[in-house]
């Protein structure tokens, strides 16, 4: 049975919601220290690291765990309410006209703080940048991610521009590439735009994990595709995420300017470059190819990879969701995420399928009219 957009979009946002409150509790740590911590892999939602989360260094103020969804998701749902308003293809310029007023201006529910705030109270500084840049600044929306810090921040996001351009991955690439010029630059855009391609693919009736890695690789330049290619080749010798979170982390290593303790990055970390790539993307990957698409082995092996694991398996739940559609995601997971972190799922997806309905009926009506306008200028005389 070939899923229909409006079931892709639901796995791919609510797997990326759900991928990415799996991940929060345990981010910014190694696999071995998960273990330790949990007494096992986590195999589920988990309460925070620190009991004492509001006060414990290095987490606090934010309640990681739980079911939360962390600074991915409001990011995600911020996007499609750009394209909801939209009702088009996006660029920088929407970014600065409607993303940015939107972080900065409209009181919102933040799961993490258990308090409504503006998202730009709780997003990463990296994402507080293009407000700087975009408001204060005036800088041209094009050119404002120049000088950012080159991480996932960007891509982490995009899941949206691949379901606009669901089925066209090379169109979701470059959409993303337009859009994250507001926000990042070197291999940290290149990513988002990979990204966004990877969920596009992943909507293609009949994909396949493998078919959205080679889409990927097709696409994705410099760093980015040597990354990918080397933790792919990798990720075929394993059928299980524990057998491969060590060989996953060393095939992408010398791609990952980060260095081996996330929490103390190197000197040369998250700087413009085009022999780097970030992380999160080639591990998401990975992870997807080890589960052969599946939701659970993929986003389950990106949570308990540790590091940056919330943006990973962010990116893995959204691709695997496109692939398998909502029935993917386990339901019991994804209501409790919707009820811990109050909010409703479910409706941002359907916002994004009726979006992604019209402008591509905008796009064959621009498609006619320039096959119109060649078939006039290339007739003979």
């Amino acid at each position: 049975m070939t899923l229909t957009l409006e079931d892709r979009a639901t796995g791919a946002l609510v797997g990326a919601a759900v991928g990415d409150a799996l991940g929060g509790p345990v981010e910014g740590w190694s696999p071995d220290q998960i273990l330790e911590r949990h007494g096992g892999r986590v195999h589920g939602i988990v309460g925070p690291w620190y009991e004492d989360w509001r006060t414990a260094r290095p987490i606090a103020p934010y309640h990681k765990g739980d079911g939360h969804v962390t600074d991915d998701t409001l990011m995600t749902h911020a996007l499609v309410r750009v394209y909801a308003t939209v009702r088009d293809h996006l660029d920088a310029y929407a970014v600065a006209d409607h993303l940015v007023p939107d972080l900065m201006t409209v009181p919102r529910w933040i799961p993490e703080l258990e308090a409504e705030a503006l998202p730009l109270q709780r997003v990463f500084l990296a994402e507080k940048w293009i407000v700087t840049r975009l408001h204060y600044a005036h800088a041209d929306p094009r050119e404002a991610g120049t000088g950012n810090i080159v991480n996932c921040g960007a891509a982490m996001y995009m899941a949206p521009v691949g379901l606009v351009n669901a089925g066209h991955p090379a169109a979701a690439y470059a959409e993303a590439l337009d859009v994250t010029g507001a926000h990042q630059s070197s291999y940290g855009r290149e990513a988002a735009g990979v990204f966004a391609a990877a969920v596009a693919a992943a909507c293609v009736p009949g994909a396949t994990a493998a078919s959205v890695v080679d889409t990927a690789l097709s696409l994705a330049k410099d760093g980015t595709r040597a990354a990918i290619a080397a933790v792919a080749e990798e990720a075929v010798r394993h059928r299980d995420f524990e057998s491969a979170l060590a060989p996953l982390r060393a095939a992408v290593a010398p791609y990952d300017s980060v260095g081996p303790d996330y929490r103390a990055p190197s000197l040369g970390a998250r700087r413009p470059s085009r022999l780097h790539s970030i992380e999160e993307l080639p591990i998401a990957l990975g992870m997807l190819l080890i589960g052969d698409g599946s939701y659970e082995t993929a986003v389950l092996g990106a949570v308990n990879y540790g590091r940056d694991c919330d943006s990973t398996a962010t990116m893995a739940g959204a691709i695997a969701g496109a692939l398998g559609g909502e029935a993917a995601v386990p339901a019991a997971w994804a209501k409790q995420v919707a009820e811990a972190s109050r909010l409703d799922l479910h409706a941002p997806a359907v916002t994004l399928a009726a979006v992604a309905r019209e402008v591509f009926a905008r796009d064959r009506t621009r498609r006619h009219a320039h096959e119109t306008a060649f078939t006039t200028l290339t007739s003979p005389r």
